[in-house]
């Protein structure tokens, strides 16, 4: 939902409250829905990927990263969402695990689901799951095609980066080991990159990071005020 989250987050100011994202669907239809029923519908969807809750640490850094880095919306709506859906976490693999110019198999992608849920969902929705997630993968910049898909890179930037690092903290990972995990890994960053990327986040003032030999000191208060925490590793 790309284009949606997008064309709320043109509609809502910044310090707006969860209400105003609600009137701006329903009640202003930014979004154009012919239905009352289908802009509830799409606010309940963008709520479960993105929460349109500033209240929310990781809305509150997608509104904080959005606006300074259009060519990297695509990678920050496509982090929130990994973090927020499981199944299309479930997927995340199949699709980075491929080679530059592989092309994408459908089945693997539903082996991974099947394997996520269990029993959970039958053939058809566990069939439109496969087909949202791709779409999705697609949206973010990963595949390209229409009836074959195949892998391309997409392009890190340094706010997408500071995201995924804020992301492995998060998820206990230490400093170091924040350069090379799978949050990484998805806007197809080696550690090498991404700490470059990194340097030049601080130098927009995104994050805190520095380095003396092999520690690596970072801060996330920028990119987060109510995010205190710092640590070092080596």
């Amino acid at each position: 939902m790309l284009d949606e989250i997008a064309e709320v987050l043109r509609a809502v100011p910044v310090e707006a409250k969860p209400a105003a994202y609600a009137d701006a669907i329903i009640d202003d239809n930014c979004l154009r829905k012919e239905t009352v029923a289908t802009r509830r519908l799409t606010l309940q969807r963008l709520r479960e990927l993105y929460a349109l809750d500033p209240s929310v640490p990781l809305f509150r850094i997608l509104r904080r990263l959005w606006d300074v880095d259009e060519p990297g919306r695509p990678l920050l709506a496509l982090l929130v969402s990994l973090a927020r859906d499981p199944m299309l976490l479930a997927t995340a693999e199949t699709v980075i695990n491929l080679p530059e110019g592989a092309e994408f198999q459908r089945n693997a992608m539903r082996g991974a689901l099947a394997a996520a849920v269990k029993d959970r969902l039958n053939e058809s929705t566990l069939n439109k799951v496969v087909r949202n997630a791709a779409s999705s993968w697609s949206q973010a910049g990963h595949l390209e095609g229409r009836t074959f898909k195949f892998r391309r890179l997409v392009r890190a930037t340094p706010a997408s980066v500071a995201f995924a690092l804020y992301l492995a903290r998060a998820a206990g990972f230490n400093v170091k080991e924040t350069l090379t995990t799978g949050w990484a890994k998805v806007l197809d960053c080696g550690p090498t990159a991404a700490l470059d990327h990194a340097m030049t986040a601080k130098r927009l003032g995104l994050i805190d990071l520095r380095m003396a030999g092999d520690l690596i000191d970072l801060r996330l208060h920028r990119l987060d005020p109510f995010y205190l925490a710092s640590s070092q590793a080596r």
